[in-house]
């Protein structure tokens, strides 16, 4: 993929053209003011050529440790003319989770964005290939409007995911037979947390975005910011949803392994109700002294039988009487 490349110089002219351009020809000559509107440097913090830009950049040491940072939460920070964005994304790569969330950093300017990538992220490469395809960003607003809004494209189908596990857990529940998975149900509340988790902190960064008074944000980029805030804040409710809705099966699910457990301790305890009598009537029985009824009549075995039968039948009418047993 394009993205993946160690250093990505593009130039755009602002009416949605781009042509990218090669290193040594942005340090020999600038791009001229008439076919330049901004330009857009894309570094992977890991290369050497990548750290050497950022020193050739002149950026101030605040926002090279922002952009270079171990681990970043999406935030918005303006700096001066500038301002310093986090955005994170989900990790589409096979194999890996969606919940292991890939960051990826600017630095805006008014003619000159930098971002910073350490694992490539699929959004990114969207936005590339509508940038060749010359349907690029005409600001550097609309440039991380469209960001986010690739990443919020890349974001729902996980989410639409998520909704099914859900439905086809609750489908489960309404069967009789059916029994959801408790690991199964841990798993969609975990995803939707940590989703949620950098899905809200997005949202406030684009918002914080759009209401800095920073002269080069167009209306146009603010409008875009605001649909890609909104964007992002219906994902987090549908995250809410989703937790809220395997929260319910899990709660549902250990209702009835409760109302499961309940009926067999009654049905053991009702068991061990008929035979308490029938044990403590063949004990009085079956003491070795003298005196026991029946002795020497032949027929004591088949009476002592009918007796026990004749109270186990009066404990179950009693039991249903009283409806201790449904």
């Amino acid at each position: 993929m394009t993205s993946h490349r160690e250093v990505l110089l593009w130039s755009f002219d602002g009416h949605g053209g781009a042509r990218q351009v090669s290193e040594s020809e942005l340090k020999a000559r600038p791009p001229s003011t008439e076919s330049f509107a901004f330009g857009w440097i894309h570094l992977h913090r890991e290369g050497d050529r990548a750290q050497a830009w950022l020193r050739y950049s002149g950026l101030d040491p605040f926002v090279i440790d922002a952009l270079t940072a171990g681990e970043t939460r999406p935030r918005c920070t303006v700096h001066g003319e500038g301002a310093v964005v986090n955005l994170r994304g989900v990790n589409l790569d096979p194999g890996a989770e969606p919940e292991d969330m890939i960051s990826v950093r600017f630095w805006l300017e008014e003619r000159r964005v930098i971002g910073v990538w350490l694992r490539p992220l699929i959004a990114v490469d969207d936005l590339i290939d509508s940038i060749e395809r010359q349907r690029a960003p005409v600001s550097p607003g609309d440039l991380i409007a469209k960001v986010a809004l690739r990443l919020a494209d890349r974001a729902e189908p996980v989410i639409a995911e998520l909704n099914e596990r859900v439905d086809a857990l609750e489908e489960g529940l309404m069967e009789a037979s059916g029994e959801p998975s408790r690991e199964e149900v841990a798993d969609i509340r975990r995803t939707a947390i940590v989703l949620r988790r950098f899905m809200v902190p997005q949202r406030d960064a684009l918002t914080t975005l759009e209401i800095e008074d920073l002269a080069w944000l167009r209306e146009r980029d603010r409008s875009r910011l605001r649909e890609a805030a909104d964007r992002v804040t219906r994902l987090g409710e549908e995250l809410d949803a989703i937790r809220d809705r395997a929260q319910i099966v899990h709660d549902q699910l250990m209702d009835r392994r409760s109302e499961d457990m309940n009926r067999s301790m009654l049905l053991l305890s009702v068991v061990a109700a008929i035979f308490l009598p029938l044990g403590l009537l063949t004990g009085l029985l079956g003491i070795n002294v003298g005196g026991i009824p029946g002795t020497n009549w032949p027929y004591a075995f088949l009476a002592v039988c009918a007796a026990l039968v004749v109270i186990v039948a009066l404990q179950v009418y009693l039991i249903r009487r009283f409806r201790l047993l449904r």
